[in-house]
């Protein structure tokens, strides 16, 4: 069961309600209260969050409650309202863009972006006003290292989010801002056939070890054209597929009734037919995307080996 937002307070009505700065200040230092931006709070009673993106989406809701009209959620914190997944992106402020040419800022708990904004550029989200997928990867594209905005780019087309002619258009929109050359490399290489940031992740380390593109989703078929397997990555004149694996990815297999051990043994057997076909199966998991070329080395020796 998904848990529930906890509850925002706002000193003006802590303090419509008879209460003084002086009990607002001792409770904080009591940790009965607990800042999420100033003069917004939680009460230490409520379950609070437990993932990064859920705090954001926490520290955006106070936000909104204290930013004048015509602010609109932009960059990570769109990306969070929209659903979109994130890795290795700053979520330490609530960013916001506003339609004017000048007057962008950074303050502890705000960044605020200067720049102009087209009426479709803008939907709502829960009531909040937020830059659109397309724009909203764009931006990403813009401001992110190349492998932390291909995650979300990834993301939207996967989920029919938004088309790449779209994010093409959001990033030419404004041909001139900076940054544009490296959201361009971000759309071109986008792909919706990656299922998760690790399957994203892994295309850029195996882009960065300058090996061949891998075919994404390849279904492997026995003689008579029978699907054996569908796995992330194939390379079938090399006679080579990859796969990486995330807990998540097993907790996905898992059916009513069973236990982990009986995937594992499924999987096993998955890949004995795999191997069946003549193929060659390397495998790597989220602790080798960080050190990459021990991977890269067997997927090169598994190649020479075709």
């Amino acid at each position: 069961m998904q848990r529930e937002s906890p509850a925002l307070v706002v000193r003006p009505g802590l303090l419509a309600a008879g209460f003084t700065d002086e009990e607002l200040k001792r409770w904080r230092a009591q940790g009965r209260l607990v800042t999420v931006r100033p003069g917004v709070y939680v009460r230490a009673t409520d379950t609070g969050p437990d993932h990064p993106a859920a705090r954001h989406g926490l520290a955006i809701r106070a936000a909104v409650q204290q930013l004048a009209p015509g602010a609109v959620m932009s960059h990570v914190s769109a990306a969070v309202l929209h659903g979109l997944p994130l890795w290795a992106a700053p979520l330490d402020r609530v960013h916001v863009t506003r339609n004017r040419r000048s007057g962008g800022r950074r303050s502890r708990y705000l960044h605020l972006h200067a720049a102009a904004l087209e009426p479709d550029e803008v939907v709502l989200v829960a009531g909040i006003a937020v830059t659109s997928v397309a724009r909203t990867i764009a931006d990403l594209a813009r401001f992110l290292p190349f492998e932390p905005a291909v995650v979300p780019a990834d993301a939207a087309l996967h989920r029919g989010l938004v088309t790449r002619a779209a994010l093409a258009d959001a990033v030419e929109r404004s041909s001139n801002r900076r940054g544009n050359t490296a959201a361009r490399r971000v759309v071109a290489f986008a792909d919706g056939r990656s299922e998760s940031p690790g399957e994203s992740r892994s295309r850029v380390a195996l882009q960065r070890a300058g090996l061949p593109a891998p075919v994404l989703q390849y279904v492997i078929r026995s003689a008579d054209g029978t699907a054996i397997a569908r796995v992330d990555f194939g390379w079938p004149k090399l006679r080579t597929v990859g796969e990486f694996d995330g807990l998540v990815k097993y907790g996905r297999l898992l059916q009513p009734g069973q236990v982990p051990a009986e995937v594992v043994v499924e999987e096993k057997r998955r890949e004995d037919a795999i191997r069946d076909e003549d193929l060659r199966v390397r495998r790597w998991g989220w602790d080798d995307l960080d050190h990459f070329e021990p991977v890269a080395g067997r997927l090169r020796l598994a190649f020479d080996a075709s």
